[in-house]
């Protein structure tokens, strides 16, 4: 099974000007290179069998003829030294003219040859004066190196034997356009689109070539490779940097550094069953290719295996980083700009909710942990924006049977600190008297004749093992929410992750009015409280907030047992949260089927190791709960979308409740 990885490569190699016998030397002997590394595709700069370079040495037959000679040498050497697809650049001549050229090269044999369309003529080019643009071009065949070759710049490159790839080619200014050529291969089918280029570098030219690559790739859901000439390019006024780029629908895959003196390359797997999914998820993408039908050939060729990887083979490592914690950058500056913007969304949507229920009084469940403790720097930081008092937010505090010192003196501190009014409730008296009329038997223990305290010594006594009573869990959690419900218009907690996993009380801490957090992850939560803590406020604030950022994670619903050490931890119950944010991810935003994200869990670092087994185990874990469900999304409460990934059942995740697999 390959699930959709190719491989390929982007070279900028050393370059000898009008030597084509070098280059096309040279170029074989990277070939070589590349067919060592497995790689299916070898791209190269424009015009790097001349080189761009040359000006008015276009125009001599003997120019022509060498460089005719060296193509037929890189086509001869394809036949034993690389077995995928080959991409050089080099001037051809038909028509009476002379066109700038990619020629596209299979093992031994010219698939075809795409002109470059868009001809700069503006301040350091002149390729007019050489070149003709491809809407010139009136044949669609030439006879060449022995061989009947399409051309044209309606040309995409299909294998037949790996539909996941489609190829289409645009050269150096081709992408600079208003609307390059590649968006109408894109729309036309083309997954993998090519750009051999011999862009020189000035100030500032390098980020903005990259965004226009990056831009491309996402606009038009596929992947990109870019190759520019080096520094060996370089004469007269000119200066080239070798600027290589590989990106995937918007993300950067790979980039080398430029200028260097020896060869440059670019390895990595590209994802192209991610860019079909996202095409077939976003419904506009089909609407703009019917808007844009432009016919064009497919030449159908024959991978036979180059550049696929197979995940059967135990080897398999992908040369591409799998993100371990998608939802969280790695960078620190991207993560404090990620942390702000989702912050300022959550308060814009909860302070429009404010502002239209007029006085209503608002209450909050605040526990001590991430969740509550998110929404509660939410609400303050909305009244202060929408200039509403304080005096209209009343907090509940509602210490259980398995609450924690630790939580509850951060609670109480906490919303102290602010400002914030809140009344400390002791749930445990009330929910003993429902366990009693509801005639349960918590942990096998008659309770109709016990007074609260001795209830309360019985449980520390229970041991690890039988520390399972969902009832006893439930009634806890549902005693809470009617306090909140009847204290005033409740403001929810609950994460994305726990959504997903459904690990949540149904009509309990499952419900509020407005959840500020229904579509944050929770590995982004506790850098959200962290965020908050360093960048909103001083001491004692700060130092309850980061506290409470350490804290385990857990629903406080189950006795803590002897001394209050053993303490409920939610991923023991359920798994690793950095795993099960993993697995929503790439089940959702890319729609990749089990098999395929257990593949690319294998092929990151976590924070700590996991066997496969384990993984396996996790990830069943993960999709069992998150079919059975999917009745508690189907009734959640209007919160705000900050991400690529929610499951709002109003907007980005409709499924029906009754089904359990697929």
């Amino acid at each position: 099974m390959t699930f959709g990885f190719f491989r390929l490569a982007v070279f900028s190699p050393k370059l000898g000007l009008a030597d084509c016998a070098f280059n096309s030397a040279h170029t074989i002997n990277l070939l070589q290179q590349a067919q060592a590394q497995q790689c299916g595709l070898a791209l190269f700069p424009e015009l790097g069998i001349t080189g761009y370079t040359c000006a008015d040495l276009f125009h001599q037959t003997a120019l022509l003829e060498k460089s005719n000679s060296a193509i037929l040498s890189v086509i001869e050497a394809t036949k034993k030294v690389f077995d995928g697809l080959v991409l050089i650049g080099a001037p051809i001549s038909v028509d009476s003219q002379l066109f700038n050229c990619a020629i596209v090269i299979h093992k031994g044999k010219v698939l075809g040859i795409v002109p470059k369309s868009y001809l700069p003529t503006y301040k350091e080019f002149y390729e007019r004066r050489y070149f003709s643009p491809a809407l010139n071009l009136r044949s669609t065949e030439l006879l060449l190196f022995g061989q009947s070759i399409p051309i044209g710049a309606d040309l995409l490159f299909a294998a037949e034997d790996f539909p996941e790839l489609i190829l289409g080619i645009e050269i150096c200014e081709d992408l600079w356009v208003p609307i390059p050529p590649s968006s109408f291969q894109s729309l036309a089918g083309a997954t993998l689109l090519t750009n051999l280029s011999a862009s020189n570098d000035i100030v500032g030219k390098a980020p903005y070539r990259k965004n226009l690559v990056l831009g491309q790739s996402a606009r038009s859901m596929a992947v990109y490779a870019y190759a520019s000439s080096g520094v060996h390019e370089s004469s007269t006024d000119l200066v080239f940097g070798g600027h290589c780029i590989i990106a995937e629908n918007g993300q950067l895959i790979a980039e080398n550094t430029r200028f260097n003196r020896e060869d440059s390359h670019l390895i990595a797997d590209v994802d192209l069953q991610r860019v079909i999914n996202n095409r077939r998820s976003t419904g506009t993408w089909a609407d703009n290719s019917h808007d844009n039908n432009k016919s064009f050939r497919k030449i159908g060729f024959q991978l036979n295996g180059a550049g696929i990887i197979d995940r059967s083979v135990p080897s398999s490592k992908l040369l591409r980083e799998i993100i371990p914690h998608p939802f969280v950058p790695a960078n620190s500056i991207e993560l404090k700009d990620r942390c702000d913007e989702v912050f300022q969304i959550q308060v814009a949507g909860l302070a429009k909710r404010l502002e239209s229920i007029g006085n209503t009084p608002i209450t909050l469940g605040v526990s001590g942990g991430l969740d509550s403790t998110l929404a509660l720097m939410v609400i303050c930081k909305t009244l202060e924006k929408i200039n509403r008092p304080f005096s209209n937010f009343k907090a509940l505090t509602m210490p259980g049977f398995g609450t924690t010192s630790r939580t509850l003196e951060n609670a109480k501190k906490l919303m102290t600190a602010l400002g914030v009014s809140f009344d400390e409730i002791d749930i445990r008296p009330l929910c003993f008297e429902e366990m009693k009329a509801l005639n349960h038997k918590p942990f096998e223990i008659e309770i109709n004749a016990l007074d609260l305290n001795t209830f309360i010594g019985l449980l520390k006594k229970v041991p690890l093992v039988k520390r399972n009573d969902l009832v006893f869990e439930n009634i806890q959690a549902r005693r809470r929410t009617s306090l909140l419900m009847n204290r005033g218009f409740v403001i929810g907690t609950g994460d994305l992750s726990e959504l997903a996993l459904g690990w949540c009380t149904f009509n309990a801490d499952h419900m509020s009015m407005y959840n500020p957090n229904s579509s944050i992850p929770k590995t982004l939560v506790k850098f959200l409280v962290q965020w908050v803590a360093h960048n909103s406020y001083e001491e004692p604030i700060r130092s309850i907030l980061l506290d409470i950022a350490q804290t385990v994670i857990s629903p406080e619903l189950l006795p803590l047992g002897e001394n209050d050490l053993e303490i409920q931890s939610t991923e023991a119950s359920v798994g690793p949260y950095e795993l099960h944010d993993f697995f929503l991810y790439h089940w959702i935003r890319n729609s990749f089927n089990p098999e395929k994200i257990l593949f690319l869990a294998t092929q990151t670092k976590f924070h700590k190791p996991y066997t496969i087994i384990e993984l396996k185990q996790w990830l069943d874990k993960f999709m069992q709960r998150f079919f059975s469900q999917q009745y508690k999304r189907s009734t959640l409460p209007d919160g705000p979308k900050v991400g690529t990934v929610s499951l709002s059942p109003r907007g980005d995740w409709r499924m029906p409740s009754d089904i359990n697999h697929l």
